[in-house]
């Protein structure tokens, strides 16, 4: 499938690999697309899975509501639901980097039976990274979700006055070390009508989280990824994440490597994912 709905929204999905594979779903963060799975996607559809990898909402153009209550997390959780069903797949192998991650923790919480298992990257589970935040280096890593939450300012900063998008670029290369082919890929995306202020909705909408449901554990068996040069993400709530898994819990660091790791050392996130789901197999 090329797109999927739910209500009167239309997802872009990239479909990779034989359709009768196992499915394995891929969700991006910010401020990235789908494609940002391009670098490991071939190295899983080599070995018979079926990678379904969405432009999430804000990032689809046909899946771009104005206001932030339209992106709290409880839609977001319910797009990747709804991807799952039209999967036709009873079971998927989730795996999310950034705010795919977040996300991914929270698909596993409420939705644990339509998973075989679940990988996330970069971002721990919603109430170590809470944590660490309030007691921790967290909090000043973390100074640009707090500017994202401004009305209207961000956009002018990172866009600036010419809409070449320099301040985006000094945060995602100089600040997050992307390197500049990747930044140009996704600074251009994100300089299209509307898309920037979608993307930051993400974070406009974290008022409106149900606090409540951050703390649950979960069953499905975890695989947590981070790297140990990641700016954006500090080791305090990395350290916290595997208390809040009750099921079989694996972690890996990727050392001398930043945030982005799918761009950074695709091949060893590409190892790690193949050796994971494929000790969790699912019936077709």
């Amino acid at each position: 499938m090329d797109t999927y709905g739910r209500g009167d929204l239309t997802f872009d999905v990239l479909d990779e690999g034989p359709p009768g594979g196992a499915v394995v779903v891929l969700l991006h963060g910010f401020p990235q697309q789908n494609t940002s799975w391009n670098t490991v996607i071939p190295r899983l559809t080599e070995q018979g899975y079926r990678c379904l990898a969405p432009n999430q909402r804000g990032y689809s153009r046909t899946a771009r509501p104005r206001g932030r209550w339209n992106y709290r997390t409880s839609e977001l959780v319910a797009d990747v639901c709804a991807l799952i069903d039209a999967s036709g797949a009873r079971r998927v192998h989730l795996v999310g980097h950034d705010w795919g991650a977040a996300v991914a923790w929270i698909v596993a919480a409420s939705a644990p039976e339509r998973l075989a298992t679940l990988t996330a990257m970069s971002v721990p589970h919603p109430a170590g990274f809470q944590k660490a935040v309030v007691t921790g280096r967290q909090g000043l890593a973390s100074w640009y979700m707090f500017f994202f939450q401004l009305p209207r300012i961000p956009e002018r900063v990172l866009l600036g006055r010419d809409g070449r998008a320099a301040g985006l670029r000094w945060l995602v290369q100089s600040k997050w070390k992307q390197t500049s082919a990747f930044a140009d890929r996704d600074i251009a995306a994100m300089t299209e009508p509307g898309a920037l202020t979608a993307a930051l909705n993400w974070y406009r909408a974290i008022p409106f989280q149900d606090v409540r449901r951050s703390g649950e554990k979960i069953i499905v068996p975890t695989m947590f990824v981070w790297s140990d040069g990641d700016v954006p993400i500090v080791q305090q709530g990395v350290q916290h994440c595997a208390r809040y898994v009750t099921g079989e819990y694996r972690f890996e660091t990727l050392h001398d490597v930043g945030h982005f790791m799918l761009e950074q050392k695709p091949d060893a996130v590409a190892d790690l994912l193949l050796d994971w789901i494929s000790a969790h197999p699912v019936s077709v």
